[in-house]
């Protein structure tokens, strides 16, 4: 088994972070864009992300050495999930309704990096240990 370094999961998870945080912002953008208010479309784009990255971290970024994924982990996940995407889409909606919708997805990627700080310690220390 790989040794658990803060420097291998920070790297795993920024790698992982990177694809989930581009899938989720296209949605966020196509589905604010044509069809949808963006809260809902930020909860939607969230969805797409968080289900690619539970999985990849939970295999990868985390794996080995008193980390597992199974039941346990996905309750915690969602848990966190629902913690933060609350807190991303608050944010996304505040900056929506004072400065516009375009200013908001300008700026999401500030609320998504601020959440995936977050993410990446409650992951780290709880979500996927045993």
């Amino acid at each position: 088994m790989r040794a658990m370094t803060l420097r291998r999961h920070l790297g795993g998870y920024a790698v992982v972070g990177l694809l989930q945080w581009l899938v989720e912002y296209a949605a966020m953008l196509a589905l604010s864009q044509w069809l949808m208010p963006v809260e809902p479309a930020n909860v939607t784009g969230r969805v797409c992300g968080a289900v690619l990255g539970f999985w990849l971290n939970g295999k990868w970024t985390f794996a080995g050495d008193g980390h597992q994924l199974g039941r346990q982990a996905a309750i915690r996940f969602a848990v966190m999930w629902i913690a933060l995407t609350a807190l991303n889409t608050w944010m996304v909606g505040l900056i929506d309704h004072h400065a516009g919708l375009s200013t908001a997805q300008l700026f999401k990627p500030a609320a998504d990096v601020f959440c995936a700080g977050i993410g990446f310690l409650l992951s780290r220390h709880w979500v996927y240990r045993r």
